[in-house]
């Protein structure tokens, strides 16, 4: 019986190797090599300015959901403080320095020396889940690099690599853009993905109370991501 078990294991494992060897093989794209400069800077801003770049700045509370409400967020960006919630847990994380930042578990707070692994954890859903929100707004962050990448079919592309900040610098993100600027999705090239060109949609965008345009949810391959009822203040 053991010998079975094992030899069906070996035989799923087979299976999962020679998948991902078809998938990298298919799917598989070489970063895009592109031209920085002025060029590549201004598509960004048309980006920005399609979505309202002023409106997103003139924020200073954003409330979301992640994945169904897996996740849950109330972000002061004026104060540099966010509310993360998921399960029992709720950690009012401090940005600027998370040290700080106290835990609750079904409301009640928890002594210092337990929040230290839910600050982490609240960091790293804080940076992935707002990242899948507000993305086309951190094209000019600290340590971005851009540039423009001509497409196949005649048009143009953003590519933006962020050498820090986050969990994995490094990563690239190549934007595809409406003729109004507005972005329909962008191809990723990311450490925790082995298979480089994924394309993921940026679509049901919102106009929400500041003016900024987030978008509602995103398709990356048979995953639907919902944000959620997205809510702004100013």
């Amino acid at each position: 019986m053991l010998k079975r078990l094992f030899k069906f294991i070996g035989v799923i494992i087979l299976l999962g190797a020679a998948l991902f060897g078809v998938l990298y093989y298919c799917c598989n794209e070489p970063l895009p090599i592109g031209e920085s400069g002025p060029e590549a800077d201004a598509l960004a801003e048309r980006m920005l300015s399609a979505l309202n770049n002023d409106g997103y700045q003139n924020t200073t509370m954003i409330e979301w959901t992640f994945r169904g409400g897996d996740h849950t967020y109330k972000w002061d960006k004026e104060k540099a403080v966010v509310k993360v919630g998921w399960d029992d847990y709720r950690v009012d994380l401090d940005l600027i320095t998370p040290d700080s930042s106290t835990a609750y578990e079904k409301g009640e707070k928890l002594p210092y020396e337990e929040t230290l692994n839910l600050i982490d954890k609240a960091k790293s859903y804080f940076n992935n889940d707002s990242f899948w929100l507000v993305a086309p707004y951190k094209v000019f962050d600290k340590g971005t690099e851009r540039y423009l990448v001509e497409l196949e079919d005649g048009s143009e592309g953003l590519l933006v690599t962020y050498t820090q900040g986050g969990d994995t610098p490094g990563d690239s993100y190549l934007w595809l853009l409406e003729r109004s600027g507005i972005p329909k999705s962008f191809k990723l090239w990311v450490k925790i993905i082995p298979i480089g060109g994924l394309e993921a949609t940026w679509e049901g965008w919102q106009k929400t109370e500041s003016g900024a345009l987030l978008p509602s949810s995103h398709s990356f391959g048979p995953i639907t991501m919902k944000m959620g009822d997205v809510k702004t203040y100013h």
